[in-house]
Formats: structure tokens, C-alpha cells, sequence
């Protein structure tokens, strides 16, 4: 009679098994990260844009105030405001018999692909004067318009400057 020996079954993987489960996430991580990278950058744009909407009204709902007479102006200003600042430190309503301030933002947004000053939103911005022509942006006495200071181009191959 044969003496039976119980068989020993290795567990785990065997060295080829665990190489080929290596390549196959490697292959997985080299097609996860260009896609992670564009929506990294999809998630920067639409805070660019909301940061320049956000702006932008502002600036507009400054104009207005002027042309209502809340925020008097002196003969030959645009009635825009003179820096982004004043924006957020808000002006005196001269409709208003007790001063009371008008506010145009809580803060400044930031420009999230300008690396300006740290703690200095308003150095991430190019600023457009109401004088200065759309296609050759300058800074002067008002602003009129905000643009991206970045020299990056967006997903819809637009430079950021130009949006």
C-alpha cells in the first residue's frame, strides 16, 4: 500500500501573475492621469469664468450707481469705478440721508491660473481702462474690464487674456 501525502496547494500569486497585475495598473494609471489633468484644469476655467462674471457685475452695478446718482462722479469721468479695491471697501450712497455704504463684492476673487502676490487678489487681474481700445488693453483712470493676466491657452484653444 502507497502512503498518501497531503498535497500542499502554494497560495498567493505566482511572480509572472503578480508582473502582469503590475502592467495592467500601470497601463490603467497612464490612461486615468491625462484624463484627472483635463479635468483639473475643466474645474480652473470654470472658476475663471465665474471670477471674471463675478467682477464684471460688479463693475457694471458701480456704473449704474452712478448714473442713478447714487455714487457722484465729477464732469468727464465714465463713472466706472477707479480700482477693483473700492469694490469690495464699498462707497457712500449720496441718495442715502445717514451715509449708508454700498458694497459691490464680499472679496476680491482671485485668478486661478495668474500666481500673483499672495494675499493680493487684485495683482492677479490685467485691468482695461474705458478709454483704452478693446484689442490693446491699458491701464488708466477706471476700470472698465478684467482679464486673466495667465499666458495659458483654455481647452477651446482661447487664450485666458482673451476671454
Amino acid at each position: 500500500m502507497k502512503a498518501r501525502h497531503p498535497r500542499r496547494y502554494a497560495r498567493g500569486f505566482s511572480f509572472i501573475e503578480l508582473i502582469a497585475c503590475l502592467a495592467i495598473l500601470g497601463m490603467l494609471l497612464g490612461m486615468a492621469i491625462p484624463v484627472a489633468q483635463t479635468a483639473m484644469q475643466r474645474h480652473r476655467e470654470a472658476e475663471l469664468r465665474q471670477s471674471l462674471a463675478e467682477i464684471r457685475v460688479a463693475i457694471d452695478r458701480y456704473k449704474r450707481a452712478t448714473e442713478t446718482g447714487k455714487i457722484p462722479i465729477q464732469p468727464g469721468e465714465s463713472g466706472y469705478p477707479p480700482d477693483l479695491q473700492v469694490l469690495v471697501d464699498g462707497v457712500t450712497d449720496a441718495s442715502s440721508p445717514s451715509g449708508a455704504m454700498l458694497y459691490f463684492l464680499r472679496r476680491l476673487p482671485r485668478d486661478p491660473f495668474h500666481r500673483g502676490a499672495e494675499g493680493d487678489p487684485a495683482g492677479g487681474w490685467g485691468l482695461r481702462s474705458y478709454a483704452s481700445p478693446a484689442d490693446d488693453p491699458q491701464v488708466g483712470d477706471d476700470v472698465f474690464d478684467v482679464y486673466s493676466l495667465s499666458r495659458g491657452t483654455g481647452l477651446n484653444e482661447v487664450p485666458y487674456a482673451a476671454w
